[in-house]
């Protein structure tokens, strides 16, 4: 199977989304981190598709971030 034309999980959109909503805003993941409720370490797991995350959290998240948490779930947009 041709590993180029797999779509990537969900779990990477939401790390990638993550990151890319995070810097955006210009916050560190320590920031973003406070301001959802959650553990510096646990942003990094996300955001490295190491966390197994709940609905719950990407609604933290999404909160945190100021977006719709079906935004951290959709195809990353691709700068370019």
């Amino acid at each position: 199977m041709n590993t180029s034309t797999l779509k990537p999980s969900l779990r990477q959109n939401l790390a990638e989304n993550v990151r890319h909503f995070r810097t955006l805003l210009g916050i560190s993941q320590e920031g973003l981190a406070e301001l959802a409720g959650f553990h510096r370490t646990y942003v990094s797991q996300v955001e490295r598709c190491v966390a197994n995350v709940t609905i719950d959290n990407i609604e933290k998240l999404a909160h945190a971030l100021n977006v719709k948490p079906a935004a951290l779930l959709e195809l990353p947009i691709i700068p370019g």
